[in-house]
């Protein structure tokens, strides 16, 4: 008998993200990801393809909503124009990603087509 044993699937990170104003919203929002995504900014490493689980409060609702996802985008420390060192994770499009892709673009309604920057592009 061997005490080698197989790897085990590395659990998801957790993360906690809490965004009180419509313009932060709106610079960590990632509408062109399929199912939508999120900008978060972190100095924890992630590769791509990292699944998170993510606790996000939005503006004034009181509850912290649980979504899953893959890290999609990384912004590395010292990027270029200023940009906040941190990872993009697309939604997982499961009920909890579509109920919170919804619930963002209703608070960004008339928003979303700006040309304003953004943490990612």
């Amino acid at each position: 008998m061997s005490d080698i044993q197989p790897p085990r699937p590395a659990r998801p990170s957790v993360l906690s993200l809490s965004i009180n104003s419509k313009s932060a919203l709106y610079a960590a929002y990632m509408p062109y990801l399929i199912g939508g995504g999120i900008f978060l900014p972190t100095s924890k490493h992630y590769s791509l393809g990292d699944e998170v689980f993510l606790m996000m409060q939005l503006m004034d609702d009181p509850a912290k909503h649980p979504v899953t996802g893959t890290v999609v985008w990384i912004t590395p420390a010292g990027a270029q124009r200023n940009k906040a060192q941190g990872v993009g994770v697309q939604f997982a499009s499961d009920e909890t990603g579509r109920m919170v892709r919804h619930k963002i673009e209703q608070i960004l309604a008339g928003h979303l087509n700006s040309n304003r920057p953004t943490h990612t592009l």
